[in-house]
């Protein structure tokens, strides 16, 4: 198969043509542009959508699959784009802005059923659809060597970013210190994608932030590999306490060597899962998710992240709590009944 891969110039001129060209899967020939929203370029988030790009990508032109051609769906051409979270993703997939899109488990929750951030789009978050959960996401708590950040509570009075607004870390993290009796009243809270975090917090200018995604994360390894940070834990009773009032939380832990003199960390995590609108074709739907779990795409998979390793089908339809799309219901029918 040939990989295809989206960066720089590459990845932005594809971008551009997807929004200028109508999507068409009438031929074989037919180029369907497929944006994959994902996060910043720093998170787990772009290169998994990467990943999963390649897996159901099939150029025009291609060798079929039995030859030993692209085993992606014929004339589909996908992308990931860079983004603001999960909650701006859900939002984008539902106003028709992406075509799908990675997203938190409890923030498409959320959506599904008009609670939180989306209560006042109830009606509208009824058209999201999953294609499949993908792998468990971690709650980086990171704080800046020096700072005097022992625990949760010791961020009180300290400059600390949870994210930006329309963020699922912003709204985890909110979540998270609820249980501490943290409110945004006291901390000097800072607005900042991950990105720019990471950057405040090198330069001294930030003491601690929220970073949910799955180890390892490349911009984090960089920190601790400078001897630059700390990961708080989340652990005990009030991490219980999180996850008895969130059902979408686990316990979970970042295991020692992840990074660089770190050792193991407890703390939460949710699920990353791969959305679409219920307008999608049923046709388009069944051909992605065929494509994503498709024998010849393990190594892809296993090979291009870490996380990666962790989609897996047999946990394809875990902690998926609304509807699947009726396309990948079908494929994954088809499957079980092929397995049994």
């Amino acid at each position: 198969m040939r990989s295809e891969k989206w960066g720089g110039v590459t990845f932005i001129c594809v971008i551009l043509v997807s929004l200028l060209l109508p999507v068409s899967l009438s031929s074989s020939e037919d180029i369907t542009f497929f944006r994959i929203g994902t996060g910043s370029s720093s998170g787990t988030y772009f290169p998994i959508g990467t990943l999963i790009g390649s897996t159901i990508t099939g150029p025009p032109g291609s060798r079929p699959c039995d030859d030993g051609g692209s085993c992606g769906v014929p004339g589909l051409i996908a992308a990931a784009q860079t983004t603001r979270g999960s909650v701006a993703n859900i939002r984008g997939v539902l106003q028709g802005q992406l075509e799908s899109a990675l997203a938190q488990s409890d923030i498409i929750y959320a959506a599904y059923y008009g609670t939180g951030v989306f209560e006042r789009q109830a009606d509208l978050g009824k058209s999201l659809r999953v294609i499949a959960n993908l792998y468990p996401e971690d709650v980086h708590l990171i704080v800046r060597k020096g700072a005097q950040i022992k625990t949760v509570a010791d961020l009180k009075g300290k400059r600390v970013s949870i994210d930006l607004p329309g963020s699922g870390t912003r709204l985890n993290a909110r979540n998270i210190l609820r249980a501490y009796g943290i409110t945004e009243k006291d901390y000097h809270a800072i607005d900042a994608n991950s990105d720019k975090a990471l950057n405040l917090l090198r330069s001294g200018e930030l003491d601690a932030f929220f970073f949910i995604a799955g180890y390892p994360v490349n911009a984090v390894a960089e920190l601790a590999s400078s001897g630059l940070i700390e990961l708080l834990p989340i652990e005990g009773e009030k991490a219980e306490e999180v996850v008895n009032l969130y059902e979408f939380f686990s316990l979970s832990r970042i295991p020692e060597g992840v990074y660089e003199g770190i050792g193991e960390v407890p703390t939460l995590a949710v699920s990353t899962q791969w959305v679409v609108k219920a307008t999608l074709s049923d046709e388009l739907a069944y051909g992605i998710t065929s494509a994503l779990w498709h024998p010849r795409h393990r190594a892809i998979l296993d090979s291009g992240h870490a996380k990666g390793k962790l989609i897996r089908y047999e946990t394809s339809r875990r902690g998926v709590g609304i509807p699947l799309h009726p396309g990948a219901r079908k494929y994954y029918q088809e499957r079980d009944s092929e397995e049994e």
